[in-house]
């Protein structure tokens, strides 16, 4: 009871008080998301360190309505730390994490650097959010889509079980960075002016030979392994089977870039272990977390990137059972792939980790 008495007090005094956090990549895509996320949760910061390499030192980078300077990530740089996120590329998680959990530091890491990582949880917090108490140091944010995908089948899998996955993914622009958004909003401009589109970004990765995105579609995300998938699809097969603690669960991937600029789509199909009520499934997925069902026929209304961009949750849509089999289900999920997709499931996570007695001290 004293030691209970103890943590809670401690808690207390850390929520008044507020915790020390870092911000890795603080002038990237995801890294500027993590920052506005952080404001518009009301996140309880006592001090906020932006971070990032040496040659962006120096830029005043927007938070709120203050104006911070960005440091250089050097170990050093996380003394006092009490929440290092990461989204800096694995090359760098590699090199710093150990060195801010070293200095005492919970690292988020945005990267796929210790995804797979035995002793690093994987975590989704509606899915398995029990896991990230179990860290050492670091814990890790999946993949975009496979983020999104596990929260909309998390109350199926739970209520019925899932032996098969196959899932298409429409995925945006702005998964590569921000010149593939470039490149896709000049490419567009050039081809309505009835000109050649440069292609000079995708798909990403060390090859003499890209494609256009605009008015185009790229069955390409990462490059190819030797089974005939990419690290993108892969991805989604491996970190769907670790956040689920499932190995036998079947994920077939194609993950393709669409010309979307926010918002990655998927078609996702499922084999359910134990049959299944539509209508009951429908409101199970009503009920589960970080979900909006959007899903009405007769109004012609389902999720679309558009409408999610600037969204927190997963939206799903076009629920139907499969016509020949019936334990086959077919959906439509869409969520921002900067949000949920990255910036938001890691301050979700760092929610969660305050939240609990000792705030996880």
């Amino acid at each position: 009871m004293a030691r209970r008495r103890s943590r809670c007090l401690e808690r207390m005094v850390v929520l008044v008080q507020g915790v020390n956090v870092a911000v890795v990549g603080a002038t990237g895509a995801v890294g500027q998301a993590m920052i506005a996320t952080l404001v518009r949760r009301n996140f309880p910061w006592a001090t906020l360190k932006l971070l990032a390499s040496k040659r962006s030192v120096g830029k005043r980078v927007m938070v709120g309505e203050h104006s911070l300077t960005v440091e250089e990530a050097t170990p050093e740089a996380f003394a006092g730390v009490d929440i290092a996120l990461f989204s800096a590329g694995g090359d760098v998680s590699l090199k710093l994490a150990p060195e801010a959990v070293a200095r005492g530091a919970l690292v988020i890491d945005n990267s796929c650097a210790y995804r797979m990582h035995p002793d690093v949880p994987l975590v989704v917090p509606e899915v398995n959010g029990k896991d990230l108490f179990a860290h050492k140091g670091i814990i890790a944010n999946p993949n975009c889509s496979t983020i999104q995908m596990v929260v909309a089948l998390n109350p199926i899998y739970r209520k019925y079980g899932i032996k098969r996955i196959i899932v298409s993914t429409y995925q945006a622009a702005s998964g590569a960075g921000s010149r593939a958004i470039d490149e896709l909003r000049d490419g567009a401009l050039a081809m309505l002016a009835g000109e050649e589109p440069r292609a000079e970004v995708l798909p990403v990765g060390k090859l003499a030979r890209h494609y256009p995105l605009a008015f185009n579609i790229l069955p390409q995300i990462d490059v190819f392994e030797e089974n005939g998938y990419t690290k993108e699809e892969m991805k989604m097969v491996n970190e769907t089977k670790k956040i689920f603690h499932d190995a036998d669960i079947s994920v077939t991937p194609t993950a393709a870039r669409v010309p979307v600029v926010y918002g990655h789509s998927e078609a996702v199909y499922v084999e359910t272990v134990k049959p299944f009520d539509l209508a009951e499934l429908k409101a199970e997925l009503r009920a589960g977390e970080g979900i909006v069902v959007k899903d009405d026929p007769a109004l012609q209304e389902y999720p679309q990137p558009l409408e999610a961009a600037g969204q927190l949750e997963v939206f799903v849509g076009r629920i139907r059972k499969d016509l020949d089999d019936d334990r086959g289900l077919s959906l439509w999920v869409v969520a921002d792939n900067i949000l949920k997709g990255a910036a938001w499931n890691a301050v979700q996570i760092a929610e969660r980790w305050i939240a609990r007695d000792g705030a996880g001290r």
